[in-house]
């Protein structure tokens, strides 16, 4: 660890980061758990049309599969993420905007695609575990470094000393503290001085890593995202029959003008990240008085623990920094019921204010494309568990499922 040399991280780094290279087809080494479905199954053992069939892959713990050495497609390289700006979104267009990461069932073109793109992030104590996917114009930043190994014929970056959780967490800052001096990547211009944790297959800590500098590294992280909402009486019209109707509003903030991510958008009433350490209670309390000033003990006892929201996002220019950058993500979700008497308010720059909106409102927010987009997926999750999106609506099958995607790596 002494041997780190800033100087030269810094005589290595590019002016120019390097741009995506057009590469061709290779299949990937496949983990045995991998969650996706299994080339191995689909391949034959035999020569085909294609010509010989190659068997690649060298890393301990990790599957051979077999690969077609002669195919090369150059229409597989693909543009960086953007939002949908043209027209009203459907929910699936919502769901379709966060969880953007392709899937290897509907489109397993676009899928190699990527994974052929991005390197693996490895520790060397467990070979046979991806615990990230990073751009190559990080992993090249890195090359030569003492502690890391870049290797580009697995596509991997593989941090190769330390033995423990300790030693690893102290490499990574040391790496990523010096990737901040440098200034090269616009993304840790946002450093927060928060750790988060990454995990190992038996759910054990391995390290952990600055919060900027997560989705260079393309690791998984976790949050907590709370809705916050009251029930109350309203008359109903004259043409209608009966007595008065219990109507649902929901509490929500927008985002300051100047954040560096999302800046101006629409958010959940409370949301944070899970800090190393922390429990996901204390970081959904700790948020509450943070960014609504919500009371601590009516947070505590009436907050309700309601599930998990998972996706796998690609950045856009939205999140600010570089984009292409990769988030898989879990959202814990928590639901809390307001008097009306209790109103959230902004205790710090993050947030411009609150504003307490009718259901259709926020429907209609939604569709213009005015929240957050992991947002978004938490409002969705809400209007399910709520009825307010039933199997009446479109895609009601496909959007559930899509809110409880089973991740590509290690979670806690």
């Amino acid at each position: 660890m002494d041997s780190f040399n800033l100087d030269k991280l810094r005589s290595y780094i590019p002016e120019n980061l390097p741009q995506l290279p057009k590469l061709p087809l290779r299949m990937p080494t496949w983990p045995a758990g991998h969650s996706s479905m299994n080339p191995d199954n689909e391949v034959n053992e035999d020569d085909d049309e294609y010509g010989p069939v190659m068997t690649t892959g060298s890393k301990e713990g990790k599957r051979p599969v077999k690969s077609r050495s002669t195919i090369t497609d150059e229409g597989l390289s693909f543009e960086a993420p953007q939002p949908i700006f043209t027209g009203p979104r459907s929910n699936l267009d919502l769901i379709k905007e966060c969880d953007n990461f392709p899937y290897y069932q509907t489109n397993p073109k676009l899928f190699f695609a990527h994974i052929n793109t991005y390197y693996a992030l490895y520790i060397a104590d467990y070979p046979g575990t991806e615990l990230g996917y990073i751009l190559p114009s990080v992993a090249a930043v890195l090359r030569g470094l003492p502690d890391w190994r870049v290797d580009d014929h697995d596509r991997s970056l593989t941090l190769v000393t330390g033995s423990t959780e300790k030693e690893r967490s102290k490499i990574v800052a040391m790496t990523t503290s010096a990737l901040r001096a440098t200034d090269h990547f616009k993304i840790l211009r946002g450093w927060r001085d928060e750790l988060y944790p990454v995990y190992g297959p038996g759910r054990e800590l391995l390290f952990s890593i600055e919060r900027a500098a997560s989705a260079l590294f393309g690791i998984v992280t976790y949050g907590v995202h709370m809705t916050a909402y009251t029930r109350s009486k309203r008359p109903k019209s004259e043409a209608e029959v009966g007595g008065d109707e219990e109507e649902m509003r929901i509490w929500v903030p927008r985002r300051a003008a100047n954040k560096q991510t999302y800046g101006g958008m629409l958010d959940n009433t409370v949301a944070g990240g899970v800090a190393t350490g922390e429990s996901v209670l204390e970081a959904m309390v700790r948020e509450s008085v943070e960014e609504a000033s919500l009371p601590e003990d009516l947070v505590r006892k009436h907050a309700k623990a309601v599930g998990t929201v998972t996706y796998f996002h690609i950045r856009d220019q939205r999140a600010g920094g570089e984009t292409r950058l990769l988030q898989p993500e879990c959202q814990y979700v928590y639901d809390l019921e307001l008097p009306e008497s209790v109103v959230p308010k902004p205790s710090d720059d993050e947030v411009e204010g609150f504003e307490l909106m009718s259901v259709e409102d926020v429907k209609e927010a939604l569709r213009q494309g005015e929240f957050k987009p992991n947002c978004a997926l938490v409002l969705l999750d809400f209007f399910v568990r709520h009825g307010i999106l039933t199997s009446e609506d479109e895609g009601y099958i496909e959007l559930v499922a899509r809110l409880h995607r089973r991740l590509e790596f290690p979670t806690v």
